[in-house]
């Protein structure tokens, strides 16, 4: 299965990337994602992503995990 991140704004509703210039991709697995997502949370959040959830193929792992800090 590949591991994937669902972006989405305040509301929650899912953000495309592509509506944001950004590319996001699919990873090998959980590690990796969760390696990308640590490394672009900043920028995510600049450009009004408020939460994430991780997905497993069609599965959803984790969240709604919000970004900014509490």
């Amino acid at each position: 299965m590949r591991w994937t991140w669902q972006l989405e704004d305040p509301t929650g509703a899912p953000v495309d990337p592509a509506s944001l210039d950004l590319e996001v991709t699919d990873w090998d697995s959980q590690g990796d994602a969760e390696s990308w997502l640590g490394e672009n949370w900043r920028d995510l959040l600049e450009r009004g992503i408020a939460t994430v959830t991780l997905f497993e193929g069609e599965t959803k792992v984790y969240g709604p995990m919000g970004l900014a800090a509490t």
